[in-house]
């Protein structure tokens, strides 16, 4: 069996899907993604398209390794998307090969369902109260959200006091029966992060987020020795050698990394079993598409320490196209009172629709980040 075609599909609201064909009839489905970035993306698999063609499609783990180590220059979010992309087609094409689910290929699994959580509150936190209601009327029992909107390195106590008072309000309307993970999103400095850590530490959250950039690794590790909430480092590092000074400096008791962004489910897998050597939980981030999903509960199906899966069906950025829209009707993605089934297909277990992805790509999308700046001009973090 051999590589045919390599094509890619940029699809809104900010995805860029992939798809790999065999002379054999086979097909795999991939999520090369890099939000805001989907033109560098397309650019770097059209690169690699030469690279692919021929080779066995079964042979994942050497196409990985030569991929990644060919070359001067390797890691970082291009090319580890890229090859994220390609190893979920692959896996996608061997499952279907074998008809089996990836899982069933990678041990087996070890749940039949992992715990989700939705997205509530937008960039800047608003309606949090009523959006948290209807999340937990469709089922579910636990949220995530983005805490604060711009914060300079050292900001007033009266933002401090307004983010603290917005979460306590809604940790007094939902009680204890909805669980709240905050999202720091990189937006907070080490001089901010530690006061507002200590301000939030009453509302046990699950885990608080990127409490700073994910290059401040040292901090971090500061930051966790000092709160009792657990901190959760990840969607920003992109080899299981970013995550290798998480773990060694203790910098977070909760992983949250993308296997669109860090190598796949063959690399995410593997961080995922260093992630249960240190005692450290993982919980696979994904505001993404349904490939980039299902390549997740794939990964969530045989990492023990797995314990809630990140997804974005409905959320802010979903404008122009959302999850289930990718897939067919009965297309393998099921959520049932906050649950994620892991799918039992062949392959990543999902049926993507492809009619409509072609007629979206027509289209394509111009997604990028919003750019914020602080009252004195100066840029802000997103």
């Amino acid at each position: 069996m051999k590589i045919t075609d390599v094509t890619t599909y940029t699809v809104a609201p900010r995805w860029l899907f992939l798809k790999i064909t065999t002379d054999t009839g086979f097909t795999g489905w991939g999520e090369a993604v890099l939000e805001g970035h989907a033109a560098t993306m397309a650019a770097k698999l059209e690169e690699l398209r030469e690279f692919l063609l021929g080779r066995n499609p079964l042979h994942i783990e050497d196409t990985w390794q030569a991929i990644y180590r060919n070359g001067c220059y390797r890691g970082g979010p291009i090319l580890m998307s890229a090859i994220s992309g390609i190893d979920m087609a692959l896996w996608d094409i061997k499952g279907k090969y074998y008809d089996a689910p990836v899982h069933a290929l990678l041990g087996g699994p070890v749940r039949d369902k992992v715990r989700s959580y939705r997205w509530i509150g937008g960039d800047r936190p608003g309606n949090l109260i009523e959006s948290a209601k209807a999340v937990m009327d469709e089922g579910f029992d636990a949220v995530k959200f983005n805490v604060c909107s711009e914060l300079q390195i050292v900001d007033t106590n009266r933002k401090i006091d307004g983010i603290v008072a917005q979460v306590h309000a809604l940790r007094e309307a939902v009680g204890q029966s909805l669980d709240l993970a905050f999202d720091f999103h990189g937006r907070v400095h080490a001089p901010m992060a530690k006061v507002l850590l200590k301000e939030l530490e009453p509302l046990r959250p699950i885990f608080v987020e990127d409490a700073v950039v994910s290059a401040q690794v040292d901090t971090m590790a500061d930051l966790a020795r000092y709160t009792s909430i657990p901190l959760c480092i990840g969607e920003r590092l992109h080899s299981r050698y970013d995550f290798k000074r998480v773990f060694e400096t203790r910098a977070a008791s909760v992983i949250n990394p993308d296997p669109a962004h860090v190598g796949g489910i063959s690399e995410t897998v593997r961080i995922g079993t260093m992630a249960e050597a240190y005692d450290v939980a993982l919980a696979p981030h994904c505001p993404l598409g349904p490939i980039a999903l299902a390549a997740c509960l794939q990964v969530d199906a045989v990492c023990h320490n797995a314990f809630i899966q990140e997804q974005s069906i409905g959320i802010h950025y979903n404008e122009g196209g959302d999850v289930l829209d990718y897939v067919t009707a009965d297309g393998g993605l099921e959520i049932v009172d906050g649950f994620l089934k892991i799918p039992s297909r062949p392959g990543l277990g999902i049926e993507v629709n492809e009619a409509f992805v072609i007629e979206q790509a027509a289209r394509g999308h111009a997604w990028r980040a919003p750019v914020w700046r602080h009252d004195d001009g100066s840029i802000a973090e997103w």
